[in-house]
Parts: C-alpha cells; sequence; structure tokens
C-alpha cells in the first residue's frame, strides 16, 4: 500500500481566488510544508502563480509536490458556460505545467441548492431537459482534461450544488462513460448529504481515483437540518470539523477499505474552514495530520 497524505488551499479559507481575507499563496505552501505535508492542491486557478517557473520554484522550495486542482464553477447554470471552461482550461494548464494528474469538477453552490443543503427531500431537482444539458456540460469539461491535457477528470459531490445527494451522483455515474469520468470522493459531504461514504466507496471502489478527507460535527448537522440552515450558515457554524473530532465519518474504516483496496496515490484533507471564525489553519492541519498517523495512515 502507498496512500500519502495531502492538504489543499481551502483548509487556509480559501475558496475564492479574488477574496481578500485570503493568505498569501507563500503563506499556504510554507504553512502547508512546515505542518508536515509534501503534497498539495492547486487551489481556486488563478490563487497559485499561472506562470510554471514561479510555482515550480517555490513548490521545489517547499519540497511540496502538486497534486491536482479543482474547477468549482456553475456548471448547473448555462449562462456561465464561458466561466466554467475559462476555469477548467487554466487549471488543466496548470495541472499539466507541474505533472499533477487530479482533475476535479465541482458543481459550484447553486442558490437554487444552498438553502436546502443537508435535506434532499426539499432539494429543487431539474427537469429532464435541463440535467441532460447540464450532464453534457459536465462530460465536455471531462473530455477536455482527458484528452487535451491528459488528466484523470473526477467528479466530486458537494452540497450546495446539483451533484449533492446520493441519487443524483449514482444517476451521473450510471450516464457517464466510466472510462471519460472517475470519482473524488469527498467522506464529508457525503455525510452532509445523508449518505455513508464507506458504504459508497464500497460499490464504486474501482471507479474512485482521488479522495478528500472531510469530516462533520452530528451535533451542528442535527441543528442545521432541524432549522433548516443554508449551506453557508451552517459552515459558519462549524459543521466542518477536524478529521480528530469526534464527528460522523468512521477514518478507521474508511483507511480499511482503502487498503483492502490497494489504493495507491493521495488522500487530500480539505479541513474547510471560514474565515470569519478566527482559524487556526496550521493547528488543524497539524491536529488532522497526526490524527490520520495515529490511525495507521504513514
Amino acid at each position: 500500500m502507498s496512500i500519502r497524505i495531502g492538504n489543499a488551499p481551502c483548509s487556509w479559507g480559501v475558496e475564492f481566488a479574488q477574496d481578500d481575507r485570503n493568505p498569501t499563496w507563500q503563506t499556504v505552501l510554507e504553512e502547508c510544508s512546515a505542518a508536515g505535508y509534501t503534497g498539495i492542491e492547486l487551489g481556486p486557478v488563478g490563487f497559485m502563480p499561472e506562470d510554471p517557473a514561479q510555482l515550480g520554484d517555490a513548490l521545489a522550495q517547499h519540497q511540496l509536490e502538486l497534486i491536482g486542482g479543482v474547477v468549482f464553477r456553475a456548471f448547473h447554470d448555462p449562462a456561465q458556460w464561458d466561466d466554467v471552461l475559462d476555469g477548467a482550461k487554466r487549471t488543466c494548464k496548470a495541472l499539466s505545467a507541474h505533472g499533477a494528474k487530479h482533475f476535479v469538477i465541482i458543481d459550484s453552490i447553486s442558490p437554487r441548492r444552498a438553502p436546502t443543503a443537508g435535506r434532499s427531500a426539499e432539494a429543487e431537482q431539474m427537469d429532464t431537459a435541463e440535467w441532460n444539458a447540464y450532464r453534457d456540460r459536465i462530460k465536455t469539461v471531462a473530455k477536455i482534461g482527458l484528452e487535451e491535457y491528459g488528466l484523470i477528470p473526477e467528479i466530486h459531490p458537494h452540497a450546495g450544488g446539483f451533484m449533492d445527494f446520493e441519487p443524483e451522483v449514482e444517476r451521473l455515474l450510471q450516464e457517464v462513460d466510466p472510462a471519460l469520468l472517475k470519482i473524488c470522493i469527498d467522506t464529508g459531504h457525503c455525510t452532509y448529504a445523508g449518505f455513508d461514504p464507506v458504504a459508497f466507496m464500497q460499490r464504486h471502489m474501482e471507479r474512485i481515483t482521488y479522495v478528500h478527507f472531510k469530516n462533520t460535527n452530528a451535533q451542528v448537522k442535527a441543528d442545521a437540518i432541524a432549522n433548516r440552515t443554508g449551506f453557508y450558515d451552517a459552515c459558519g457554524q462549524g459543521i466542518f470539523c477536524t478529521l480528530a473530532e469526534d464527528g460522523e465519518v468512521d477514518f478507521p474504516k474508511v483507511r480499511q477499505l482503502l487498503v483492502d483496496a490497494n489504493y495507491q496515490g493521495w488522500c487530500t484533507i480539505e479541513q474547510d474552514c471560514d474565515p470569519t471564525l478566527d482559524p487556526d489553519p496550521v493547528g488543524d492541519a497539524r491536529i488532522n495530520r497526526e490524527y490520520l498517523q495515529s490511525i495507521g495512515f504513514a
């Protein structure tokens, strides 16, 4: 078994490239390395330098490998297609320049779905025509990553978007060729959406090529569902806790499943943090790394 543990800029609160609350990209690289990691994701394209020489030198300085990157754009909104393509192509170029392979596709948070995060019975659904166009936009971007850049396109379910709850994830997987689209499973977004990441991974392990580690606080989630709290407010209330806390994800079971499947490659921690909560990203990064080591990850 060879499983490597990485981290991502979202663990430093970086969700969007242009946000005055973001730390500098140099700070993120420095602190990620100092916390004991050897790999990092790109973050939203434009946060890290898009000049390959500049970023390559900085990665080498901190002995970090670029693992992959996320295109987190509004696949659900046809009016934003140009923005989706811009983000996808720029992300692909950045990844290929540094030998990273994981091209993670996420439908960004929709105003139509954010209010019902965690509550599948209340969530608005697409009609057939809207779904087909949405699915085809995902396929188009996956083909760009695979055929033009040699990357591994991976769908990533995410709370608050239209690729969130288990039935819609399963539907997409049935309708898109596994040779075109793999899976980046995020353990915390599974539990937020109300399904078991271990059971999902058991069904789809042959298609899972990348893993994001995230945890959810069961009490915060239960309160958010009971109070009909939207996605952003739930994040502000601390729904995403450290891996070491008594959250909903059974990480020893996740590890055993990966070992049994002979999973090779990266598992990346995404300790999403809200900058308004006075986060401690370096402290959390160390806590998460030490916890994973304590349950058998190298």
